[in-house]
C-alpha cells in the first residue's frame, strides 16, 4: 500500500497494545480507506498500519483523535522514500537534554533571566539573532575555559545515541547543526557518532570571554543552509532527508526536510509542523522510518 501510519510510545512505558492499533486501523476504514493490520516494529513500542483510499494528512489526523490523550505518538507518511540517506539534528533540548547557554548563565548568576530569553526565542517570540547577542554579552569576563568546564554537564537525550549508531550503520550521513557553540557540539559529536558539526563561536580575548559572539551568526537561515548544502554534497534531493529539533530556528529546516520532526518541541513549533514526537524518545525518528527492534544499534 502506498501509505503508512505509525504508533510511537515511549520505549521506557512500552504503552502501544493491540487495542490501540485495532482503534487505528478503525479509524482509517471508518472513512473509507483500506488498511492492513499492524505491523509491529518493535512489540509495545511501534507498529506500522498500511493504508490506502486516504490522504496521509487526513489519515494521521483521524488517527490521533481516536487515541485521544493516549501518551502515542502518530506519523503518517508516504511509503515510497520513507528511509532517508541524511540527518540533520538540533543539539540543545534535542540531542542533549541542556541549554547550555543556561548553564553558562548560572555562572554569572543569571541562569533565569537567560533561561526565559532562551524560551521566547526558542518559541518564536523574539529574534534569535538578537536573543543569542542579549545572552553572551551577560558573560562578559568569564575565563574562556569555563566552556569546557561546561562539558561535564551535557547529558543525552534518551535514544540520542541508539538514533546516530543505528543510522550510520545503514550508511545515512548523520550532522549536527546548532545554534550552540562549537565546544559542545565538537563533544557530542564525538561522544555518539556523528559525521560533521556546525555551531557558533564566541569571541576571546586575552583568555576572556568579551561578551560577543563571532559572525555569521548561525540562525534558523543557516541551519536551513546546512541542510541544502550537506544534502547537495552527498547527492540528495532534499526529500530524501530528515531533520529533528525543538526550537523556532530549527523550523524552516523541519520544513524543508522530507522528514522534519518537532522533538518534544515549543508550541510554536509543533503547530506548524506534520511530524510530531510528543512522548517517544529519539529513537521514534527510527522507527517513523521503518526500523525494526533487530535493526537498532543501542548505544
Amino acid at each position: 500500500m502506498p501509505h503508512v501510519v505509525t504508533l510511537i510510545a515511549d520505549p521506557a512505558a512500552r504503552g502501544l497494545d493491540d487495542s490501540m492499533a485495532k482503534a487505528a486501523r478503525d479509524a482509517l476504514r471508518d472513512l473509507g480507506a483500506e488498511a492492513s493490520p499492524a505491523d509491529w516494529l518493535d512489540p509495545g513500542i511501534a507498529c506500522d498500519i498500511r493504508f490506502d483510499g486516504l490522504d496521509t494528512d487526513q489519515a494521521q489526523a483521524a488517527v490521533r483523535k481516536t487515541l485521544g490523550a493516549a501518551p502515542v505518538d502518530v506519523i503518517a507518511q508516504d511509503t515510497a522514500g520513507r528511509r532517508k540517506g541524511l540527518l540533520v539534528a538540533d543539539m540543545e533540548s534535542t540531542i542533549i537534554r541542556q541549554e547550555m547557554l543556561d548553564e553558562l548563565g548560572e555562572l554569572v548568576g543569571a541562569r533565569d533571566r537567560i533561561a526565559a530569553i532562551t524560551a521566547r526565542a526558542m518559541n518564536g517570540e523574539i529574534d534569535f539573532k538578537g536573543a543569542l547577542k542579549e545572552r553572551v554579552a551577560l558573560l562578559a569576563g568569564l575565563p574562556a575555559t569555563v566552556l569546557t568546564d561546561m562539558i561535564g554537564r551535557i547529558t543525552l537525550m534518551p535514544g540520542a545515541a541508539t538514533l546516530v549508531a543505528t543510522l550510520r550503520r545503514h550508511g545515512v550521513h548523520c550532522a549536527l547543526v546548532s545554534g550552540g557553540f562549537k565546544p559542545f557540539t565538537a563533544h557530542v559529536r564525538d561522544l555518539i557518532g556523528f559525521h560533521e558539526d556546525q555551531a557558533n563561536d564566541l569571541e576571546v580575548a586575552d583568555g576572556r570571554l568579551t561578551g560577543r559572539p563571532l559572525e555569521p551568526i548561525l540562525d534558523k537561515d543557516a541551519k536551513l543552509q546546512a541542510l541544502t548544502r550537506i544534502a547537495t554534497g552527498l547527492r540528495l534531493p532534499l526529500a530524501a532527508t530528515a531533520t529533528v529539533g525543538d526550537g523556532a530556528n530549527d523550523l524552516p529546516m523541519l520544513l524543508a526536510a522530507g522528514l522534519g520532526v518537532a522533538y518534544h518541541a515549543k508550541p510554536a513549533v509543533a503547530a506548524q509542523t506534520r511530524a510530531r514526537v510528543d512522548h517517544g524518545d529519539l529513537t521514534a525518528l527510527l522507527y517513523a522510518q521503518g526500523y525494526r527492534a533487530d535493526d537498532l544499534v543501542r548505544g
